[in-house]
């Protein structure tokens, strides 16, 4: 407990951009978030003003860290499962706990959890040899997709496999660099969805509307909120998954669940136990952001509205642009602010590289069409300092 504020101390492990939007929720409730960053350069560290230089993988870092924390929680799943329950046991308060954790950290331990529950997963086997993979195509088809069972994001760790002879090189390799992998059916999908949630210790539920995640090279590049042409049916159907996912895991915090739509209904892809891309939308578009709302459940507060605040909100990531932009990024925000005075900017404080995820762009309005083509030529331009389809800078 803060004895100058009297509020608790929450503490997450990671100093990323989570961890940055988190400190600013923390902020209104009263605390300043402590926080264990690899480096002062971190984005959470350059604002934050209570942070500790550490590594997650660090057992004693993290024994240190956690003295004075009312509750430990994260920015990402990369802490040892063993150090979590090192903390839980000498009393620290770790939310989500470490047998929740492990089912966002591993892919495999996650697909067959949610298949031993019932749930709607793709077809799937642990990968041992080249052979496993070759059997799986024999049986479920050709392509198939291939992961690393911990450790993939953004696109990194999974490959579409073609082939038996491609697919016999890749997974050898694969194997021979130490790596645990997983293979399974390629879904013929419609979109790609995402059920964002939240549960409390105490066993509150809170689901936000479904959204509709937009990727290229999979990345995502945008989030649509409300998911566009989703039936009343379809929607219920992903908040109940989430939720029942939550309480059968005992999720503590934020819960992302990445949901394929096919032509046949939903089917899980990912899961998340932290605030995630596809809720960053709230921070402008609910009664109550994902942030606060992570704070909220590890606390064991009652949680906030999920309302939205507007019939259409579009988040875009700012991802690097692969040629250096001709004009430092306060000259883009000048012309950005002059054409979109309503655009919402969310900048994390890190350096410009192609690709990186710089920040995000959220725009809020009445009709989806619009607001999406806003927030598309908003983020272009501040990557790129280019407007899209010959627009001109006024």
């Amino acid at each position: 407990m803060d004895h100058r504020t009297g509020t608790p101390v929450v503490g997450m492990i990671g100093g990323g951009q989570l961890a940055r939007m988190t400190h600013q929720a923390a902020i209104p409730l009263g605390q300043s978030l402590k926080v264990l960053a690899t480096s002062a350069d971190d984005a959470a560290a350059l604002v934050a003003p209570n942070v500790e230089i550490g590594h997650h993988a660090d057992l004693e870092a993290l024994k240190n860290f956690a003295q004075g924390c009312d509750v430990v929680t994260f920015d990402h799943e990369h802490v040892p499962g063993e150090h979590l329950r090192a903390l839980a046991a000498s009393g620290v308060s770790v939310q989500p706990g470490p047998d929740a954790l492990l089912h966002a950290q591993d892919k495999l331990v996650m697909r067959r959890k949610l298949a031993e529950l019932g749930l709607p997963v793709p077809p799937f086997a642990e990968v041992t040899s080249a052979g496993d993979v070759l059997k799986f195509g024999a049986e479920h088809g050709w392509p198939c997709v291939l992961k690393t069972a911990r450790g993939g994001y953004d696109g990194r760790g999974v490959w579409v496999l073609d082939t038996p002879d491609g697919a016999k090189r890749t997974v050898t390799e694969l194997l021979e660099s130490g790596s645990q992998l997983l293979v399974e059916q390629c879904v013929p999908l419609r979109r790609e969805l995402a059920a964002l949630v939240a549960r409390s210790p105490f066993g509150q539920g809170a689901a936000w509307p479904l959204v509709e995640t937009v990727q290229e090279d999979g990345i995502c590049v945008q989030v649509l909120a409300p998911a566009p042409d989703a039936s009343p049916e379809l929607i219920e159907q992903a908040q109940d998954l989430a939720l029942k996912i939550a309480e059968s895991l005992d999720v503590t915090g934020v819960l992302a669940v990445e949901l394929f739509e096919t032509t046949n209904g939903l089917v899980i892809n990912e899961l998340a136990m932290r605030p995630h891309n596809s809720g960053h939308w709230t921070i402008e578009g609910s009664r109550t952001s994902q942030f606060e709302q992570h704070l909220r459940a590890v606390l064991d507060y009652p949680l906030g509205s999920t309302e939205p605040t507007a019939p259409a909100v579009v988040m875009a990531n700012l991802l690097g642009s692969p040629t250096e932009p001709k004009m430092g990024v306060d000259e883009r925000l000048h012309h950005l602010f002059a054409r979109y005075p309503h655009a919402k900017v969310h900048l994390y404080g890190k350096s410009e590289r192609p690709g990186r995820k710089l920040g995000h762009i959220t725009v809020l309005g009445d009709r989806m069409d619009e607001v999406r083509e806003q927030a598309r030529l908003a983020a272009h331009w501040l990557s790129h300092a280019e407007w899209l389809d010959g627009h001109e800078i006024h």
